[in-house]
């Protein structure tokens, strides 16, 4: 990009929830509720954001695995039991699903089950209340989880696929049928095929309608936010860039920095669902 890192943004768009814990002498996040109240009022919004926020009609937003990990949503790189000895890249692809349907079954039925659990968290009800504050409204999100949809949200892109749904392997149809492994064993289509997980795999393309409606949304904004995301996985990874490219007010919000954040108008460091709750309230104002 020809634009240079001093003139995309200047220290003073820079949003640290470090700052306030060094100037505490906390080495890490602790304060009590009471500090938290009168800390989250010193969030130093840009003005700029604060005017593209409130006139903007067009927003995308593209989310990654630091919002759902806010949730407590497990990794699947975790450690637990069987699975330990298994990578991802050796589960989560066609050749295996091809060589051991019924191993790849049982590891996904276990993230579910793992998953069952867990609710969104206040950034994911607070970005699907921003939905209902703009005419055009994209979200776009590389989890799998699911959880922009429990907390409502409606005009959503999941790239990377949902882990709670299911098709066939063959014709692509959705299957909406109940998963038994122990009774009714590996699950078909009324085509024949074998049903799969409506997760991309490593090694597949992102779904190209879904992908490319994304990318749209991305060109069209006025105001794009990347939130939670490591800046590192493409296709996905783009879309800030084009977003800033056309002309976006970009916006990441992130506990720590990434690739992009040397390309944001403002980098609001810290939780997302501390940061996205306080953007809804000056909308509001």
């Amino acid at each position: 990009m020809a634009n240079t890192a001093s003139q995309i943004r200047s220290s003073s768009n820079r949003f640290h929830l470090s700052a306030f814990t060094a100037s505490s002498g906390r080495n890490n996040y602790s304060a009590k509720a009471e500090n938290f109240v009168s800390y989250i009022a010193m969030i130093a919004f840009p003005e700029k954001f604060l005017k593209i926020l409130k006139s903007a009609q067009k927003v995308a937003v593209l989310t990654g695995a630091g919002i759902s990990a806010e949730s407590g949503v497990p990794t699947f790189r975790g450690t637990d039991g069987l699975w330990a000895k298994f990578r991802p890249e050796e589960l989560a692809t066609v050749e295996a699903f091809l060589s051991n349907p019924k191993l790849v079954w049982e590891w996904y039925l276990h993230r579910r089950d793992l998953m069952s659990g867990v609710s969104p968290n206040p950034g994911h009800y607070a970005l699907a209340e921003l939905e209902s504050h703009y005419p055009d409204f994209t979200l776009i999100t590389q989890n799998i989880d699911g959880l922009h949809h429990q907390a409502g949200s409606k005009n959503l892109f999941e790239v990377h696929g949902n882990i709670s749904k299911n098709k066939c392997f063959e014709c692509g149809e959705p299957f909406t049928g109940e998963i038994n492994l122990e009774s009714e064993g590996l699950p078909k289509c009324h085509c024949g095929g074998r049903i799969r997980p409506d997760v991309v795999w490593f090694g597949e393309m992102l779904p190209e309608k879904a992908l490319e409606e994304s990318f749209e949304a991305s060109g069209r904004a006025e105001l794009f936010l990347s939130v939670g995301t490591s800046g590192i996985v493409y296709p996905a990874a783009a879309m800030p860039l084009t977003a800033r490219r056309k002309g976006a007010y970009l916006v990441e919000i992130n506990v720590e920095p990434t690739s992009l954040t040397e390309y944001a108008d403002w980098f609001a460091q810290g939780k997302s669902g501390e940061i996205l709750p306080e953007i809804v309230k000056r909308l509001k104002e």
